[in-house]
């Protein structure tokens, strides 16, 4: 599967940018068939719609591959056949913007300070998942001197358009504190990121629709066999718990087509 069709198929969000440079280096191909000309097609449409007029034919005037690119859009090519494509485009949360938050944050902290982060930041800092995200998710709580300092915190959610929330260590398998990868320190500030097959048996079990997405994002990268004896060595507080169980047998029956137990 070529880039620009892994990076728009089955995904619930799709950074402009990227599809921009997928589309480049895409249409720079020979022998394209038709499907992949469609896509091109839609693809270039919804990005200009996305970004407008102005920055399209900006983009497009500095492309390498800006001839191809509209030589396709003239072609007959019928009716849009990737009509979800622009309700997907988001600009995704960068690795380096969280980065510079946790830089940022750690230059205001006075004395040592440990966190673990979980939720959709871990795997957006460890590469596993690109998208938008608005919450820097801390394991139980976040600590009481970086709760404190309102105005700081104020000010890097309107600079990073993210914030420090928090959920509780009960929703992650047990023995987790063990699998953590530390960050490296800024300042005083001392992060670690939650295990990615922990992050996944976390939204397994969970109800809501980006849970959901995520796992179906991050499940072709992982073992399934690793998730599944994590979940039975790690998970049975999780799975005794009749609603938090219904959820991750709905959520691997949409994923996998078996029951949890296979």
């Amino acid at each position: 599967m070529s880039e620009l069709w892994e990076l728009v198929w089955g995904k619930p969000q799709i950074d402009p940018q990227a599809l921009a440079e997928a589309i480049e280096r895409e249409a720079l191909r020979d022998g394209l068939d038709f499907r992949t000309r469609l896509l091109i097609r839609d693809a270039a449409d919804a990005l200009e719609d996305y970004w407008g007029s102005q920055r399209w034919r900006a983009w497009l005037r500095r492309s390498g591959s800006g001839e191809q690119i509209e030589a396709i859009r003239r072609q007959e090519l019928g009716e849009r056949g990737f009509p979800f494509l622009r309700e997907a485009l988001m600009e995704a949360t960068t690795p380096e913007t969280i980065r510079q938050f946790l830089r940022e944050l750690g230059a205001a902290v006075h004395q040592p300070i440990r966190m673990a982060i979980g939720g959709s930041v871990a795997l957006i800092l460890t590469g596993h998942l690109s998208r938008a995200t608005q919450d820097i998710d801390v394991v139980d709580e976040v600590p009481a001197e970086l709760r404190s300092q309102h105005d700081l915190l104020e000010q890097l959610r309107h600079r990073y358009r993210l914030e420090l929330t928090h959920f509780q260590s009960h929703f992650l398998p047990a023995g987790w504190e063990q699998r953590v990868h530390t960050l490296e320190p800024v300042g005083r500030l001392q992060a670690a990121v939650v295990d990615v097959h922990d992050v996944f048996l976390s939204k397994l079990f969970s109800k809501r629709d980006k849970d959901r997405d995520d796992l179906r994002v991050l499940l072709p990268q992982l073992d399934r066999e690793a998730i599944l004896r994590r979940l039975r060595e790690a998970c049975a507080a999780l799975l005794g718990e009749p609603d938090l169980r219904q959820a991750a047998e709905q959520n691997w029956y949409v994923l996998t087509g078996q029951g949890l137990e296979s």
